[in-house]
């Protein structure tokens, strides 16, 4: 459900305010999350799977077929983990997904909650400031 005007000025604003008090936290929130963690699990992968290729190659020139079999099965592993990882990163700008129905309601409840008192707060400050 995307937000109304009202909310995005109200939630730009929050922005600006955060990066203003505490930019080096801003920062660290800005770079952390789901998409590092995926995106550094598919470079892994990728690795991996170079390594699986190098194993399979080392096996047909030894002529030991045990070590092309295990080569072969490293890489079809970091293939699966690089596909898997990869279709589950979100998008810039979306948020990750719960991991089922109840967790997707609950963290919605807590996020409305969590909007609310900040909108609170910072409804009383612009009162505040309003005020003096």
């Amino acid at each position: 459900m995307p937000l109304s005007e009202h909310e995005q000025r109200m939630l730009e604003q929050m922005e600006r305010a955060l990066y203003a008090e505490d930019p080096k936290f801003a920062s660290a929130l800005e770079g952390s999350g789901l998409r590092t963690y995926t995106r550094r699990r598919v470079y892994q992968a990728v690795a991996g799977f170079l390594v699986g290729i190098a194993l399979l190659m080392a096996g047909m020139v030894a002529k030991q077929v045990w070590l092309s079999v295990v080569g072969f099965l490293v890489m079809l592993g970091c293939a699966v983990l690089a596909v898997t990882g990869w279709r589950k990163a979100p998008k810039p700008g979306e948020q990750p997904t719960g991991a089922g129905p109840q967790t997707a309601r609950r963290q919605g409840r807590q996020r409305r909650s969590m909007m609310d008192r900040i909108e609170q707060r910072w409804q009383r400050r612009r009162d505040e400031q309003q005020g003096n």
